[in-house]
């Protein structure tokens, strides 16, 4: 787990609050980037649509349900949202009642119906249990299924604290105690980790994220840590924690664990 800054106390306080009121509304990770087309397209390409027409889709970790109704509205036969937030999942049933795809999405906070394929959009770097989470997916995936994870920008990219992000690496340069108490001045929700904000933030970095995968029931079949499109010609080995900016991938279950699971 990587550690967090080292400016702190009063002085790592006041420079962030000052820094906040200079830097104004930061709109790189609140979804205004995908206004005016499908995100889900855009983060996993026209293709998804194919590989997910006439399958059981788990939405995992859906929030309010606007992917999930758009999986339904494109092709998916059933797809269940599943979220730990039951206060998201009543507006995401809301949703799925206007959009008229009600009938083919259900909202739950757990599940144990067997499904053809899993999605994870922006959620592994809140996750607070990712290995959990990848042990869940395989317990309900069908021993042919496919499981499509995106997420981004992970932890050491230049707005990878997401809120906390008042200027670029801001995250990294300043404590937790600093950037919470920062936060506590608009938000009331008593956290005082990252693990404990709304949604959770575990850290999560490029390198942490494929040692998971290495010691998961999944064989990896595709992984691609995409580049900041301004600094791709910067990305390299060396470099590539830090212009990462989403990483994304497909698995399917291990041979061995499907001959076993069938």
């Amino acid at each position: 787990m990587i550690n967090t800054g080292f400016i702190g106390g009063d002085l790592g306080y006041h420079v962030l609050r000052y820094a906040s009121r200079r830097a104004g509304r930061l709109t790189a990770c609140d979804g205004s980037a995908y206004h005016g087309r499908s995100k889900i397209e855009a983060l996993l390409g026209s293709e998804i649509w194919e590989a997910l027409a006439g399958k059981v889709v788990l939405d995992f970790g859906c929030g309010v349900g606007t992917d999930t109704i758009e999986f339904a509205r494109r092709g998916a036969r059933r797809v269940i949202g599943l979220d730990i937030r039951a206060d998201v999942l009543e507006l995401a049933r809301t949703e799925a009642e206007r959009a008229g795809v009600a009938d083919r999405c259900v909202f739950t906070t757990s599940t144990d119906e067997r499904v053809d394929a899993v999605i994870s959009i922006d959620g592994f770097e809140h996750y607070a249990d990712p290995a959990q989470v990848l042990q869940t997916v395989r317990r309900v995936l069908n021993p042919d299924g496919r499981v499509f994870i995106t997420f981004g920008p992970p932890w050491l990219h230049p707005l990878g604290g997401h809120l906390f992000s008042v200027f670029p690496w801001a995250h990294l340069l300043f404590t937790e105690n600093a950037l919470i108490r920062w936060r506590s001045d608009f938000k009331s929700d008593g956290a005082t980790r990252f693990s404990e904000v709304a949604g959770g933030l575990n850290r999560m970095t490029v390198r942490r994220f494929r040692s998971l995968l290495e010691r998961c029931d999944f064989a990896v079949e595709r992984f691609e840590a995409v580049p900041i499109k301004r600094l791709r010609a910067l990305s390299n080995v060396l470099t590539r924690e830090f212009v990462t900016a989403m990483v994304r991938c497909e698995l399917t279950p291990r041979p061995a664990q499907r001959e076993r699971a069938a």
